[in-house]
């Protein structure tokens, strides 16, 4: 079978995964998407009047994207190719288009092409595409589990009307594997087989709202069962709870490190320190290094944040953060991870304070704003007798000949003199902070009258 090939909806070959098998091919058989396929929907009329048009798919593995597309070639009088933005290359898109070509002058036929993982096609791959989409030459049905804002080139998703899946919730999920047990012709029907309900609730529970992960889990815990013993004429043998216990051992996480669940996890866990909630931090951060999150990746957001949220509320906040980092580099898992929970639980507990944070971009932007003032002349640097002429570094006054360290002089341009950036908070060290300031700023005024 090549890259272009479509299995029949007909095969009963039990070689193929139960997923697989199980897979819908009518709109009525798939469950859980009903805001996008379900009746009054854009899809739905679509497909009902064969006008399809160019989309993307968004949603997270398992949630019928794949199966979806089908389901719209079936029901459309239209070819249909599956393309693997893994496994394709340039020869392969060229060969599409030759065959879309065809279809249209000899079949008179209209093409879907439905690239899976899209978001894997560089710009150039991607631009390949644009101009066939936009000629009508093929309709373009992308698959992506990642943000399409973000990876797929905007040319191409302006032709192309942007579908977001969710995640199965229990109900379709428990209507998937109640169909799988059913069907005795790509299913588990004939094989005398129950599945009890503490089975089923936990099988639904782990699948986490994908479809496939249920039916894969299904299908180990039906292996196991029928291996177990051989059938009793006239009896039924039930998968119960213990068969899927072993058959999964340890429960898959969700998580897609690439994808859009690794950005909604880490937001989580930042959320959480910020919120100052230390066990929800720590849940998150579980959930994230369980799954095979870059420890690495998760202390540098440690860092950010202890500049960003915490501040000069409590400097030592970025070196507790940094030691962690350091801890975890020199110790790796799993003793690497205590020094990651430590920082993450002193952060969420660590007084706030975003001002320096604020303080940056207020800077920046005035820097942006008002371009590239002169630095005043007096304190320029003047290391040759000719700037020292041009008034380079006249009237500078060295702070730490005055009382405190501290001089009253204008550091800024003339055209922002005055202007303050930073405003610090009345929480943890930064209080102290904030009556230096206020000190120095009331004293600076007093001077100037």
């Amino acid at each position: 079978m090549d890259l272009f090939d479509y299995q029949s909806a007909e095969s009963t070959d039990f070689q193929r995964p139960l997923a697989e098998r199980m897979r819908p091919r009518r709109l009525a058989d798939l469950f859980g998407q009903d805001a996008v396929t379900g009746p009054g929907s854009l899809i739905r009329h679509a497909i009902e009047n064969d006008r399809i048009f160019s989309m993307i798919l968004w949603g997270p593995p398992g949630c019928g994207k794949t199966t979806l597309a089908r389901i719209i070639a079936g029901e459309t009088q239209s070819h249909f190719i599956h393309f693997s933005a893994v496994l394709a290359g340039v020869k392969q898109i060229r060969e599409v288009i030759d065959e879309a070509n065809k279809q249209r002058q000899f079949r008179r036929k209209r093409t879907i092409l439905f690239v899976d993982e899209i978001h894997r096609f560089n710009k150039a791959q991607q631009d390949a595409f644009l101009h066939h989409v936009e000629s009508g030459l093929i309709t373009l049905i992308g698959a992506t589990t990642e943000n399409p804002s973000f990876e797929v080139i905007s040319p191409l998703l302006s032709r192309c009307r942007v579908v977001t899946l969710s995640l199965l919730d229990e109900e379709a999920i428990g209507r998937v594997l109640d169909r799988a047990m059913k069907d005795k012709t790509d299913g588990l029907g004939n094989l005398d087989l129950i599945l009890t309900d503490d089975a089923r609730a936990y099988l639904i529970q782990i699948a986490s709202g994908d479809a496939r992960n249920a039916l894969n889990s299904l299908e180990v815990a039906s292996t196991l069962i029928l291996a177990e013993s051989p059938p009793e004429r006239g009896s039924r043998r039930a998968i119960g709870l213990p068969q899927v216990e072993s058959a999964l051992q340890k429960k898959a996480l969700l998580y897609d490190k690439g994808g859009d669940e690794h950005y909604n996890l880490i937001s989580a866990f930042h959320k959480s320190l910020r919120g100052s909630d230390p066990d929800a931090a720590l849940y998150w951060l579980a959930r994230m290094l369980e799954a095979g999150e870059d420890a690495l990746y998760v202390a540098r957001r440690m860092v950010r944040f202890a500049s960003e949220d915490v501040g000069n509320a409590d400097p030592f906040a970025l070196r507790l953060a940094l030691g962690a980092m350091d801890s975890f580099r020199f110790l790796g898992h799993p003793e690497g991870d205590l020094a990651l929970a430590q920082a993450a639980v002193y952060l969420a507990t660590a007084p706030k304070s975003n001002s320096v944070y604020k303080a940056w971009n207020a800077a920046k932007q005035t820097v942006r704003a008002k371009g590239a003032l002169p630095v005043p002349l007096h304190i320029r640097n003047a290391p040759t007798g000719l700037m020292k002429d041009l008034g380079y570094g006249n009237g500078y006054r060295y702070a730490h000949d005055f009382k405190d360290g501290y001089v009253v002089q204008d550091y800024l341009p003339d055209a922002i003199a005055g202007e303050r950036f930073y405003f610090p908070t009345e929480r943890g060290y930064e209080k102290m902070i904030a009556v230096r300031l206020a000190n120095w700023r009331a004293l600076k005024e007093k001077t100037k009258k």
